[in-house]
């Protein structure tokens, strides 16, 4: 879905298909057949916009035949997509029934991590829609926190250096700029947009920035307008958004309210929790840890890194941090210029909701799709941007 800022610009609005476990060639058509082409007709729209997810043997598949490459990117055309960004935090193996710690890896100290990443810049400069000549790729935020020292950060800055300087050279050959925005996450060696400063000042290439989760900015409690006031003060650009909301307890030291939490404590995916203290910042990392004993203070309100759907907050006593989101939104695109113009809702958990609340079958998660892309759209057109056809 493409939008009109004030300002004559346009930003791009979609959604990420890694809610779609596949990691072959042949799952991803497969993907803009059963899911894609089925969320952009509920909408109504001629076009939608995806914020593809290629895993490692997919990205191999299409790197190493030109004539798979043309494949996807008529079937993209055919079934009325187009993708300006693409999602390159998973690897692979995201829709293994356990991803937990394994999502982290490899790492940006890594040789894979630099050889994949650039391989997604690649396919995303050839997957680009003709009048395009702008994409996004978001990545892991340097690696997870643990052994991570100054001579692994050496490694991995260097080699965002040298990615940096093989998309100057992508967008010589192919007319085509691609960047590269670190993912602040909960937990990792980035974690929050403060985190970012450093490493991203040290790397000092206008081709990598942050992307900026709105779920991971509420988990980890940060000011929206302090965050994007940092990063534009140290002159880090918003490659992209990711429009999404974490779960938010405001009582976690009644009985009936940690009850609720349990319910989404799920073995598939990491789901780091966090509170504010006097003393700062207190945290698990995962959800049953803070729940089933006293490993975190609960006088406070408790957030955790579970995407909750956009147009669906949990029932009471939990609720979601879209009034993050909707701030965030508003600092990105409220003003005379936009500060992105790339978003992605990216609700990648709806098998990982407590049973009662997950989709039965394609048709209802295309459904539930549709809804959260609506109410981004209006969130958008409230804002004073101009859907375009």
């Amino acid at each position: 879905m493409r939008f009109r800022h004030p300002d004559g610009s346009t930003v791009h609005l979609a959604y990420c298909t890694n809610v779609h476990p596949a990691e072959t060639l042949d799952g991803v058509l497969d993907q803009l057949r059963d899911h894609c082409e089925p969320v952009r007709r509920r909408l109504g729209r001629d076009r939608l916009g995806i914020g593809l997810w290629l895993a490692r043997d997919a990205a191999q598949a299409l790197i190493n035949d030109p004539g798979s490459l043309r494949t996807l990117r008529a079937e993209i055309d055919r079934r009325g997509l187009e993708v300006v960004t693409l999602n390159g935090f998973p690897y692979e193996g995201f829709g293994a029934a356990e991803v937990k710690y394994r999502v982290y890896q490899p790492d940006w100290t890594r040789p894979e991590r630099l050889a994949h990443t650039g391989d997604l810049a690649r396919l995303l400069a050839a997957l680009l829609p003709d009048d395009v000549t702008e994409g996004s790729v978001s990545t892991l935020p340097l690696a997870w926190r643990t052994s991570f020292d100054s001579g692994a950060e050496e490694t991995a800055l260097a080699a965002l250096t040298t990615l940096a300087e093989r998309l100057d050279a992508l967008e010589e050959l192919t007319g085509k700029s691609i960047r590269i925005g670190l993912e602040p996450e909960p937990g990792c060696t980035v974690e929050t947009t403060a985190d970012a400063i450093a490493p991203l000042t040290a790397v000092s290439s206008p081709r990598v920035g942050v992307c900026l989760d709105t779920c991971h900015l509420a988990t980890t409690f940060e000011d929206p307008t302090t965050a994007l006031d940092s990063l534009g003060a140290a002159g880090i650009p918003v490659v992209k958004a990711q429009l999404s909301a974490a779960l938010h307890a405001e009582h976690p030291h009644l009985p009936e309210v940690r009850a609720a939490l349990a319910a989404f404590a799920e073995p598939r995916f990491l789901h780091q929790t966090r509170t504010r203290t006097a003393a700062g910042l207190r945290g698990t990392d995962d959800l049953p840890e803070a729940v089933s004993g006293r490993a975190l203070p609960d006088g406070a309100p408790w957030r955790s890194h579970f995407h909750v759907p956009l147009h669906a907050p949990p029932e009471p006593p939990l609720t979601s941090t879209l009034p993050v989101l909707r701030t965030t939104l508003a600092l990105l695109l409220g003003g005379p210029r936009p500060r992105t113009h790339h978003l992605e809702v990216e609700t990648y958990t709806w098998q990982a909701l407590p049973a009662d609340r997950r989709p039965r079958n394609r048709a209802r998660l295309a459904d539930g799709i549709a809804a959260e892309l609506t109410l981004a759209r209006d969130l958008l057109t409230d804002l004073g941007l101009k859907e375009l056809p």
